[in-house]
């Protein structure tokens, strides 16, 4: 795939931010402040969803219509397995959980697969771009 200087500067951007975010939500993680983890860890997933757009010159003002268009481009035709798009659906809801309800507590075990699935889906969207000749 051939992008001009500019996408490939925007797609490295938003792929380096991916993983930047994820480190944050591993310290987070350490400090024990699980519900910032959780924010964190789905923003690092956001943030590679993004990059991957990137490819087609696409981008999403709503968080809702990025996972909903991701799942139904890539997730149902499996170019991402599956599995990933169950994941990044728990992801979601546990970042508003975690961001918007006053009450919710969030534990480590869970915090823990937030930036599991994080990172799996970063290193994903890695063998994607790869595959794309972005590297």
């Amino acid at each position: 795939m051939q992008l001009d200087n500019e996408m490939l500067e925007l797609l490295r951007y938003r792929y380096d931010r991916a993983v930047e975010t994820l480190e944050v939500a591993k310290e987070l993680f350490e400090k024990g402040k699980y519900k910032d983890a959780n924010n964190r860890s789905y923003y690092a997933a956001y943030y590679a969803m993004r990059a991957v757009y990137t490819l087609q010159g696409k981008d999403f003002k709503k968080h809702k219509t990025l996972l909903a268009e991701f799942n139904k481009e890539f997730v149902a035709s499996e170019i991402f397995p599956r599995t990933i798009g169950k994941k990044i659906s728990m992801l979601a809801l546990i970042r508003e959980q975690s961001d918007y309800n006053d009450f919710y507590i969030a534990s480590s075990m869970e915090s823990q697969q937030q930036l599991e699935i994080a990172e799996e889906l970063i290193k994903l969207v890695a063998d994607y771009l790869k595959k794309q000749g972005i590297g």
